[in-house]
């Protein structure tokens, strides 16, 4: 087992009721899992096994959250805050030890077995209607418009996005011009931030 003096400093440095609630969730991991190791992400507790992401912990102003990185264990409480555990205000708000425990073991066998974390799929998202002065720019530059309907749909979402939410019609005629510029060299909306 591998604790990490820097889950000491943060839950010390968490108000008086959260501090009992972490330090029973950090010894129930270890207690299922002695190989789990310990580690700062996101600047929460993390506890990680054989390198691969187990479970985390945080403390927020009125609650606790406890929750495992492959989501697969459903407890009914997913909505009420980060994790499964839901929002944990007092050690009263926890399961028992064995049923933590439990879930630990069940999603250390998951990480064994070589199962894959279940993430929602999302929907893609739908085209945004493009703004009348991207329209009519692109209409005049066949070059930028044949660059623009060749990006993917995400693409094409941003220069929208950032000509549409122009307030006044002098901007959005001059962020249509400029799109167009980029666009009849190849640019994406944020070239400027792509790695060269």
């Amino acid at each position: 087992m591998t604790r990490d003096p820097r889950i000491d400093g943060y839950i010390g440095k968490q108000a008086e009721f959260a501090r009992p609630i972490l330090a029973w969730l950090r010894e129930r991991v270890h207690a299922a899992c002695p190989d789990a190791e310990e580690t700062i992400k996101w600047s929460h507790p993390f506890f990680t096994y054989r390198g691969r992401p187990l479970a985390n912990m945080a403390a927020f102003k009125a609650h606790a959250a406890f929750g495992f990185w492959d989501r697969s264990d459903k407890t009914g409480k997913e909505g009420e805050a980060m994790g499964q555990l839901g929002r944990i205000a007092s050690l009263d708000d926890l399961p028992a030890a064995a049923e933590v425990e439990a879930q630990v073991k069940a999603a250390v066998a998951r990480m064994d077995a070589g199962v894959k974390p279940i993430r929602a799929v999302r929907a893609p998202r739908p085209e945004l209607p493009v703004p009348p002065e991207l329209a009519e720019a692109l209409a005049g530059d066949p070059a930028a418009s044949a660059t623009f309907d060749a990006f993917p749909p995400g693409c094409r979402r941003e220069y929208c996005e950032w000509i549409g939410e122009a307030k006044r019609p002098e901007t959005r005629a001059r962020r249509a011009a400029e799109a167009v510029a980029w666009m009849r060299d190849g640019k994406r909306r944020n070239w400027k931030y792509e790695a060269c």
